[in-house]
């Protein structure tokens, strides 16, 4: 009997632990190619991520190696070139991680129709999140809709288990592998570097710190926060084994696990996030001003904590989940500009930017998402004097702010005049500690 083999499409799935497509064709087939398809549709829309992603599949190419495999690069078109590839080695399969994006999803479409074109089998595996986006469905829809109904539902799944990296990956002879380009340089000068061993270690570093998280996640200069989430958006982590890792499914840690899973199975039901309002009714009352959206992108905005945000962001690639949270608010109510200008900026600089999560908070943070308060209200200022009290946050990111003394150091300075007339703070409100960034 000739050898069996398999191909498994690699994605946003990037590593060798718990990963069920990759698990699952190593355990079915003699041979299996690990595939990644450089798109160029997808080139160019955030050197910060291009970057991490390529570091991420540098260090898959080496894990996989360890195994005996190899990652297989191809570019161009993923559906004709993955194909091409099982058709070449004689692949009777193709395994993939399911995904909810529009992109994602028309992906799937087209290579289900050139897989039944061509007799080959196609099937497609949960890790992404830890609970499938259908798995939990309210009585008369397809999707939660508020969250903390679903974070009871989610709390009481049980989860799939969890599995160990494949013994061996056994490449077919003769596969031309590809080479990986060299990362690019990025915009971002201190961004974290990708791969999954650097997930791993971060993790197990992290871990010990977890029962302070609740404390500690909202102080902005102690950035208690995991700082797993780029990790988690490219799949360098399984989002299953950070939720295990961390136990408690109760936990404040593990319900930003949930949180976003929460914005996966929202964005598998209402495809149209990224650009249009997804509550029925919503107000979109917006001014359109390219300089005060300017002068907010690049950090200058006047206001103290929200360019610090945002210098941390062009400068890490990340930003603070609460400094999240008051940027996306003072664009929205205060300055009362558009919120998908700013789901483009976010999108153009963070490492963890992804559809699913950077839209939903932002419509979540605008009034137009799952929130069910939509009109709540985000004073930076009070917001500044509660998460970073002493202002070391502020100092860290403003320099031009370091001899200002207390909480004189979150009043706005040097207010452009453009923000001046349109700056109308709205009264201070209570916000909950919620983010899928975790």
């Amino acid at each position: 009997m000739s050898p069996r083999t398999g191909v498994v499409l690699l994605t946003r799935d990037l590593r060798v632990h718990d990963h069920p497509a990759l698990a699952t064709t190593c355990a079915a087939f003699d041979r299996v190619v690990p595939l990644y398809v450089l798109d160029p549709a997808l080139a160019g829309l955030s050197p910060n991520r291009t970057r991490f992603l390529h570091q991420s599949l540098a260090a898959l190419k080496e894990a996989l190696r360890r195994l005996g495999g190899d990652l297989v690069v191809r570019r161009g078109d993923p559906v004709a070139e993955t194909v091409q590839l099982a058709r070449e080695v004689g692949a009777e399969g193709i395994a993939l991680s399911a995904d909810v994006s529009r992109y994602a999803r028309r992906r799937e479409r087209r290579l289900r129709a050139e897989c039944e074109r061509h007799r080959l089998a196609l099937r497609l595996f949960p890790g992404l999140t830890v609970v499938e986006p259908g798995d939990l469905r309210p009585g008369g829809g397809d999707h939660y809709r508020v969250f903390s109904p679903y974070h009871r539902a989610w709390s009481r799944r049980s989860w799939r288990e969890e599995l160990a990296a494949p013994r061996r990956v056994p490449l077919p002879d003769g596969v031309t592998v590809g080479r990986l380009p060299d990362p690019p340089a990025g915009d971002s000068p201190d961004a974290a570097v990708g791969g999954e061993d650097v997930a791993r270690r971060r993790l197990t570093q992290w871990l010990p710190t977890l029962p302070t998280y609740d404390d500690l996640h909202d102080d902005m200069a102690g950035d208690g926060t995991s700082r797993l989430s780029p990790y988690l958006r490219w799949g360098c982590l399984s989002p299953l084994t950070v939720a295990e890792a961390a136990g408690d499914r109760d936990s404040p840690f593990v319900r930003q696990v949930c949180w976003r899973d929460f914005y996966y199975q929202v964005t598998a039901g209402f495809p149209e996030i990224s650009g249009t309002a997804y509550r029925r009714g919503a107000t979109e009352d917006w001014r359109y001003d390219e300089d005060a959206l300017a002068a907010w992108t690049e950090g200058r905005t006047g206001v103290p904590i929200v360019d610090a945000g945002m210098r941390q962001m062009r400068a890490e690639g990340w930003m603070h989940n609460r400094a999240r949270l008051i940027t996306a608010g003072y664009l929205t109510k205060s300055l009362r500009l558009d919120w998908r200008p700013g789901v483009a900026v976010f999108f153009r600089w963070l490492l963890d930017g992804d559809v699913a999560n950077n839209s939903g908070n932002w419509q979540w943070v605008a009034g137009t998402g799952n929130d069910t308060r939509p009109y709540r209200g985000f004073n930076p200022v009070r917001q500044a004097e509660r998460y970073d009290p002493d202002g070391a946050y502020v100092r860290r990111w403003v320099p031009e702010l370091a001899g200002v003394e207390g909480k004189a150091v979150h009043q706005p300075w040097r207010l452009p005049d453009q923000l001046r007339r349109t700056l109308d703070y709205p009264p201070p409100t209570a916000t909950p500690s919620r983010s899928a960034e975790v």
